[in-house]
């Protein structure tokens, strides 16, 4: 795997090489092995995958609260996404910044967000999908959305979305109460 600069310290994007031939080619999902430096005491405790049938649909941005918090490793299997992060941890110098990368089966990124991030993607192909890797449950009671249209964060969204959930729609923006957590 190859280390590719993040603009947001502890968020970690790689680029994982395919093996292909004339047969087709082979991907290695997962390796504990290459990813203790960055798991070190976490385990994988869920693995999620998602398909997104339209070209524009938005899932997220989703993230759980302390202490259901998880580091997710995430990579698309078909299609493209636009693929975005969101620092929630109050002490950062990145509080409420974002960043976004394409992950598509051809570019073969991988991205490691870790707790304290929200979490969402556009599609930017239909019949996207993609693999998610958990170290922790998944919590219904820690849930939380932010926006993905939210003025205070101002995502850049490669096109216009053209749907998005009725639950992530009926959250509230961030506002100048919104402290984020430690983590």
């Amino acid at each position: 795997m190859q280390l590719i600069e993040s603009k947001i310290k502890d968020v970690l994007l790689f680029a994982d090489l395919l093996q292909k031939d004339n047969r087709g080619y082979f991907q290695r999902l997962f390796c504990k092995k290459s990813y203790n430096k960055i798991l070190r005491d976490r385990e994988i405790l869920q693995i999620n995958h998602s398909l997104t049938v339209n070209k524009g649909n938005i899932r997220g941005l989703h993230y759980q609260l302390p202490p259901n918090s998880e580091l997710k490793i995430i990579r698309c299997i078909r299609g493209s996404v636009f693929d975005v992060c969101v620092d929630l941890r109050s002490q950062s110098d990145t509080f409420l910044n974002w960043m976004g990368v394409e992950l598509s089966l051809e570019n073969n990124n991988v991205i490691v967000i870790p707790e304290g991030f929200a979490h969402g993607f556009q599609a930017l192909e239909d019949n996207s999908e993609l693999v998610y890797f958990h170290t922790n449950f998944y919590a219904p009671e820690s849930e939380r959305t932010l926006r993905y249209d939210d003025p205070h964060i101002n995502i850049k969204w490669p096109i216009k979305p053209n749907l998005v959930s009725q639950k992530d729609l009926n959250q509230p923006f961030v506002n100048k109460d919104f402290k984020g957590f430690f983590v």
